[in-house]
């Protein structure tokens, strides 16, 4: 049972902003029902198109209308390369989303990466780099290329972060490139086990072959991003398909080196909220820094009569999660100065 606080009375503080949507996992395929790696858990391929159309027909529908929805990852399954099916559902999907009457930003995840090279995303419509924005005079804001992240600001004051949790990755790379050597090294040294999506007796359990991390290239890239964001006393939320802390996730779902990512979010004190997806299940926790990380829950293991998505309402003094569905609502206040 979910405990939900009493409303607090309205005062000052209590006016919405604006709003933005979140959905993570879609993981469509046109395919029959199935299971998950462990067999334990049911996975609705095809359904999960009907659950991003009636996100979409929600949003639309909002008295206030989101200003953007934040797509966490894993859009199609990796199944679809199998079935050299990638292209034909990645355009089912983003036919969908052509309904929604606001911009929608894409996270890459692994199930991205099953189907596509890093050029191919690069060069489709899942790169919606083309929605970021710039900060004037500050060049050490822009990000590289040779990474997938940007930041954008939807509402004065609020800076959103999106992150490449694959940059460092064995996935979607050429296998001949020093940097496919480089990541399978770090890999190999973490994970002993011929079958390199086992944890099985990992110290370090999330270092597998279907989570990624992140480069000290774009680790320095998001320090610059959020020193800005402190002096221009801004709030800042980051997005990324993995989730980086371990108190709001499976161990074996989190970014290669989640404790770098957390470094550099923790000596800054703009960061409010760090959304993530890949679990499936969901989480959350509140860091000691007063960072709220949130998992959505994946629409892929989402039964035909629920659904799996969320309204996030931004107020001066907090965020509230608006949950449908698997997802449950959330208050997330902001840490007192």
């Amino acid at each position: 049972m979910d405990y939900k606080p009493e409303p607090e009375p309205l005062s000052e503080s209590s006016e919405l902003l604006f709003s933005f949507g979140v959905i993570a996992d879609i993981q469509y395929a046109d395919l029959e029902d199935g299971y998950n790696f462990q067999g334990n858990r049911r996975r609705y391929y095809r359904h999960s198109l009907l659950h991003l159309q009636g996100a979409i027909e929600h949003w639309n529908k909002e008295s206030s209308r989101p200003r953007c929805v934040l797509q966490l990852g894993d859009i199609i399954d990796g199944y679809n390369a199998q079935y050299k099916a990638s292209e034909k559902s990645l355009e089912r999907v983003m036919n969908t989303f052509q309904m929604l009457k606001v911009p929608v930003h894409h996270t890459w995840g692994n199930h991205e990466f099953y189907n596509f090279s890093r050029d191919y995303l690069t060069n489709s419509k899942l790169n919606t780099k083309f929605l970021e924005d710039q900060i004037a005079h500050h060049p050490e804001t822009v990000p590289s290329e040779d990474y997938y992240a940007y930041h954008f600001v939807p509402f004065p004051k609020f800076r959103f972060i999106l992150l490449d949790a694959y940059d460092m990755s064995v996935l979607g790379v050429d296998q001949s490139s020093p940097k496919y050597q480089q990541c399978l090294k770090i890999l190999r040294e973490h994970n002993p086990n011929t079958e390199l999506n086992s944890p099985q007796g990992l110290r370090e359990p999330q270092f597998v072959q279907f989570n990624g991390g992140f480069s000290q290239e774009q680790l320095s890239w998001l320090n610059e991003v959020l020193t800005f964001s402190d002096r221009n006393q801004e709030k800042v939320v980051i997005v990324s398909h993995l989730p980086i802390y371990p108190e709001a996730s499976d161990s074996v779902c989190l970014a290669w080196n989640y404790r770098d990512a957390l470094a550099v979010i923790w000596s800054h004190k703009c960061v409010v909220c760090f959304f993530a997806g890949h679990t499936h299940d969901g989480g959350y926790s509140e860091d000691p820094y007063g960072v709220h990380h949130v998992n959505i829950e994946g629409v892929i293991e989402t039964a035909p009569d629920s659904q799996a998505f969320g309204t996030v309402h931004v107020y001066p003094d907090k965020m509230m999660l608006e949950g449908r569905g698997r997802v449950p609502d959330r208050i997330m206040n902001y840490r007192k100065e």
